[in-house]
C-alpha cells in the first residue's frame, strides 16, 4: 500500500515540475523570501515604518511560519543574515562582552542577547510566544471511510474558534524524526499545497445549524485527505520531504490554514492572516531588536512554544529556559550569583502578546471605558487578579519608552463580569522575577483560523522595542527608577 501510494506521489511530482533536489526543498518547506529587514547598523536612524518593505516582510513572515518550528527557524535564519552566532545547549559558550548570539531549545523556542560589557548588568526583555491554536495530527493518522475516503485522526491544540475552521484549504508542516546510520536526524517538512479540508455538513441535512453548534473534534472536524484509501498521510510527507517513508520514526504534524496574509479595507488599513496571535508581535519584537542601538543593559529576545497550552513544557515560558540562558550569560563573563540577582533587579521584560479589540458588531462585550481599537497603537494589559503583569510601575516605565518612541499607548481592561485569558509574561517572571509589563497589539476574531489586526500597528510595537532594546533601567531604592538612554543619545 505504502508502495503504491508513494509511486503515485512520485509521478504526480514529476508532471507537476522537474524532478531536483531544489524542487524538493521549496516543497519540504515555505520558500525561505528574504524579510527585507534590516541588520543592526542598516537604517538604524530610520523608524521601520519608514523602511521600504515592513508590511511586505510582515505578510511573508506569516506566510512563511505555519507554525513554532517554522517561525523559529526563520528567526535564525535572520539573526544568523545579521552576524549572530548560534549557541548550543549541550555545548560550552565562549562569550565576550558585544557578541550577539542566539540559542534554540526543541527547534521551537529561541532566545537571543547580545552580551554586556560587564556582570550584573541588567535585562532588557521582550517576550512573545510562536504558537498558535490549531490541530495536532495524531499517530496512525489515516482513518478509512466508507471503504473510500481517507480522514485525518486529530487532536487540539489550544483553544481555537472551531468553526472558522471548515471549509477552506488545509495542509500540514511540523517535523519529521528520520533514521540515520548513527541515529536520529530532524527534519522540518511543510506539505506546500493545499491537501485537505473539513467539510461541513450541509444545512438541508441539520436544520438548527445556525442555530449554534457544539463541535465535537472527533466525529466533527476530521480532514478529508484522500478519495483512494491507499494514500497514506506518511508517504505523502516523505515525497514531499525527498525521503523513503520507512526511514521517518515519528512526526510532530499540525494543520494550518492556507490562505495568504493579506491587507485589506478601503485603504488597506487591515492586516487579515491566521497566526497573528502572536506571530505580529514576534516580527516587531526581532525587527526593533535588530535595529536596537547599544545600550547599557543587555538587550534579550524571547520567542517561546506552548503558551497556547499553558506553558509549563521545557520549551514553555515556564521551564528554565529563560533562566539557564541568563545565568550562563553571567557565568561567561565571570558574575556571580549576586551580581546575577543584581542584574534581575535592574531588568525589564516586555511581555508581548495581542490583545482584544473592540468588536464592531458586539461593543457590548468590552470594558465601557478601556477601549482599544484596531490601529490605535500598543495595548497595554491589567488585571486585579495578576493574569497579566502590569502594574503601575510597570505600566508608568513602558509609557515613558513609547513616549521617547512617539507611539500611542491604548489600554485593556476585561469587563468585571467576564473571565479573561491569560498570557506568559507572570509565567515567565516565576523563573526569572523581573519587573514586566504586559501589552499586545489589539485584533479582532483572536483564536480564529484567520484573524484581523491593524495594518500599523505591528510598526508601533517595532518603534517601542527598538527603544526597550536600547535603553537601560537603574533602580535607586524600592521606589526611584533611572531610564537610560542609548549610548550617545539624550532624553
Amino acid at each position: 500500500m505504502q508502495e503504491h501510494a508513494s509511486q503515485r506521489q512520485q509521478e504526480n511530482r514529476e508532471t507537476q515540475q522537474p524532478e531536483s533536489g531544489a524542487a524538493r526543498q521549496t516543497q519540504s518547506q515555505p520558500p525561505a523570501r528574504p524579510l527585507d529587514m534590516p541588520g543592526p547598523e542598516a537604517g538604524a536612524d530610520m523608524p521601520p515604518e519608514g523602511q521600504p518593505g515592513f508590511r511586505r516582510a510582515l505578510l511573508d513572515f506569516l506566510d512563511g511560519s505555519p507554525n513554532s518550528f517554522f517561525a523559529v527557524r526563520n528567526i535564525a535564519r535572520q539573526l544568523e543574515a545579521a552576524g549572530f552566532q548560534r549557541l548550543q545547549e549541550a555545548e560550552a559558550w565562549d562569550l565576550r562582552p558585544g557578541a550577539a548570539c542566539f540559542v534554540t531549545r526543541n527547534q521551537s523556542s529561541l532566545i537571543a542577547f547580545r552580551v554586556p560589557p560587564r556582570a550584573g548588568t541588567g535585562f532588557q526583555l521582550l517576550a512573545c510566544h510562536g504558537d498558535s491554536p490549531c490541530f495536532r495530527v495524531k499517530p496512525g493518522a489515516a482513518l478509512t471511510v466508507e471503504n473510500r475516503y481517507v480522514l485525518l485522526n486529530l487532536e487540539k491544540y489550544g483553544g481555537m474558534l472551531c468553526a472558522t475552521w471548515f471549509d477552506r484549504p488545509l495542509s500540514v508542516a511540523g517535523r519529521i524524526l528520520l533514521r540515520t546510520p548513527g541515529g536520529l536526524e530532524s527534519r522540518l517538512v511543510c506539505v506546500d499545497r493545499d491537501l485537505l479540508i473539513i467539510p461541513s455538513l450541509a444545512i438541508h441535512m441539520d436544520r438548527t445549524a445556525n442555530d449554534g453548534i457544539k463541535y465535537n473534534v472527533q466525529t466533527d472536524m476530521l480532514p478529508l485527505l484522500s478519495a483512494d484509501v491507499r494514500d497514506t498521510l506518511p508517504d505523502i510527507v516523505a515525497a514531499e520531504a525527498g525521503v523513503r517513508p520507512e526511514d521517518i520514526l515519528d512526526m510532530d504534524l499540525y494543520l494550518y490554514n492556507r490562505m495568504k496574509a493579506t491587507l485589506l479595507g478601503a485603504n488597506g488599513e487591515f492586516l487579515v492572516s491566521g497566526r497573528l496571535d502572536d506571530l505580529q508581535c514576534v516580527f516587531a519584537g526581532l525587527w526593533g531588536f535588530l535595529q536596537a542601538a547599544p545600550g547599557a543593559n543587555c538587550p534579550v529576545l524571547c520567542v517561546f512554544d506552548n503558551e497556547e497550552v499553558g506553558s509549563a513544557t521545557r520549551q514553555g515560558a515556564a521551564s528554565t529556559f529563560l533562566r539557564d540562558t541568563l545565568q550562563r550569560v553571567n557565568a561567561a563573563l565571570g558574575g556571580s550569583g549576586e551580581d546575577y540577582l543584581r542584574a534581575l533587579a535592574n531588568s525589564f521584560m516586555v511581555s508581548a502578546d495581542n490583545a482584544q479589540g473592540v468588536h464592531p458588531n458586539h461593543r457590548d462585550k468590552a470594558d465601557p471605558v478601556n477601549r482599544p481599537v484596531l490601529n490605535g497603537g500598543i495595548v497595554l494589559k491589567y488585571s486585579a487578579n495578576q493574569k497579566y503583569t502590569t502594574d503601575a510601575v510597570s505600566g508608568a516605565l513602558f509609557r515613558l519608552l513609547c513616549e521617547r518612541a512617539d507611539v500611542p499607548v491604548q489600554t485593556f481592561v476585561n469587563r468585571a463580569d467576564m473571565a479573561g485569558g491569560s498570557t506568559l509574561g507572570n509565567i515567565s517572571a516565576t523563573r526569572v522575577p523581573v519587573r514586566a509589563v504586559d501589552v499586545g497589539l489589539a485584533q479582532l476574531a483572536m483564536h480564529s483560523a484567520c484573524e484581523t489586526a491593524g495594518a500599523e500597528d505591528a510598526a508601533y510595537l517595532a518603534r517601542a522595542a527598538r527603544e526597550l532594546f536600547s535603553a537601560a533601567l537603574r533602580v535607586h531604592g524600592d521606589g526611584a527608577i533611572e531610564l537610560l538612554p542609548a549610548a550617545g543619545e539624550k532624553l
